[in-house]
């Protein structure tokens, strides 16, 4: 009994001791647990050819992998990496394919940093649920095999180099709540397995080379909340089976978008803050719903073939502070077709209006006047009026 109780308190001291070296006293090789694991951060390290910063400097085996810069692990042991955080600091050099190895690894941020060369071989790591390696200059293709990650919650990409389509079977990942894929040099169209991305709240695939039409079904995405595609070359139409009831940020501008909008936009939007469809090629009336959509702030409708009168109802948006009306077709002549104006001196917060370059006639109104006292500016040239703008009250 005596000796197991020495044997035991023997093995506890043991244990202490490593422990103490392990955090750094003394100058000895530390026990890591899993040698997987120190092996896949080491050649992580042995790719990185710059870092001015020192980020790295306790990236060595004499302090225990769970304690380096960036690396949280399990709070068990065998004490797995469970997470890699280096964003910003300054790292250039490739990113291994050595990370396959982190079976554990949930998060994985090395945003902000100069990291070329292509994307790792992140497929296999089923417990994936955050990756941000946006702002880096990473290039070649997204490859198919990240549709394995089927815990992934959020995908940012963003601001690299990265070209070819995006993974036609992205839809398998079911749970994705956040994706962006802006500023690359993607090609091809939106799959049409997107809908299937029924947990996605944002979505941004701007100022990148995508063409084709939005599929139908990505326009009934209920939980989608920030929908960004402007600067790319898409086409097709806004149906009218719209339905997007949380979506509050709508950017669609430069693309080749066209036709009418829905009657009923305003009224499947009804959460929506900024509307942006601006450099596009719609047509007919502006929809007189879209002033259902009480919250919004700001509208670009500018550089469109929009037709007919300005819809009276947007003088009920009461929160908006940016109007862009400019290079359109819009039309006044009698009294009742500048209506809009009179309505408009309800949005107090408007800071800026822009009815440029549209075929408005006639005499301007005094309502003229009425707009918000905070109105910055207000442009109404290229068109066909007269009179003197009255001073406003």
């Amino acid at each position: 009994m005596c000796f197991s109780k020495h044997l035991a308190k023997f093995a506890m001291l043991i244990q202490l001791a490593l422990l103490l070296l392990c955090y750094g006293v003394g100058n000895v090789h530390c026990v890591h647990e899993n040698s997987k694991d120190l092996q896949s951060l080491l050649d992580f390290k042995q790719g990185v050819t710059t870092d001015p910063n020192r980020a790295l400097s306790s990236w060595n085996t004499s302090v225990h992998y769970c304690r380096w810069s960036g690396v949280m692990c399990t709070p068990t042991r065998p004490w797995r990496v469970s997470a890699l955080n280096l964003t910003g600091k300054s790292l250039a050099g490739e990113i291994t394919s050595s990370l396959v190895n982190l079976t554990l690894l949930s998060q994985l941020d090395l945003s902000s940093n100069s990291f070329s060369g292509q994307l790792p071989p992140l497929g296999g790591l089923q417990l994936l649920q955050t990756i941000y390696l946006n702002d880096n200059s990473l290039d070649g293709t997204i490859p198919d095999a990240l549709t394995n990650c089927s815990n992934l919650v959020n995908l940012d990409l963003s601001n690299n180099k990265l070209s070819g389509v995006i993974p036609p079977k992205i839809g398998l990942l079911s749970n994705l709540d956040y994706l962006d894929l802006s500023s690359n040099n993607l090609t091809g169209v939106i799959p049409p397995t997107f809908p299937n991305l029924t947990r996605l709240s944002s979505c941004r695939l701007r100022s990148n080379q995508l063409e084709g039409s939005i599929p139908d079904g990505l326009w009934q995405m209920s939980n989608m909340g920030q929908l960004i595609l402007h600067d790319n070359t898409l086409s097709g139409e806004i149906p009218r089976t719209i339905n997007m009831s949380r979506l509050q940020f709508l950017g669609l501008q430069w693309n080749r978008l066209g036709k009418t909008l829905p009657s009923n936009f305003g009224d499947a939007v009804p959460s929506l803050l900024e509307l942006g469809l601006g450099a596009n090629m719609f047509e007919g009336h502006i929809p007189a719903s879209l002033g259902n959509a009480s919250s919004l702030e700001l509208i670009d409708l500018s550089v469109n073939h929009f037709t007919g009168q300005i819809p009276a109802s947007l003088g009920k948006l009461s929160s908006l502070n940016f109007l862009n009306l400019e290079s359109n077709q819009l039309e006044t002549g009698d009294s009742q077709s500048w209506e809009f104006l009179h309505a408009l001196s309800n949005c107090r917060d408007l800071l800026r209006l822009s009815l440029y370059d549209n075929r408005l006639q006639g005499v301007i109104p005094d309502s003229i006047g009425n707009i918000s006292v905070g109105l910055e500016r207000l442009f109404l040239g290229r068109n066909y009026l007269s009179g003197i703008l009255p001073k406003p009250q």
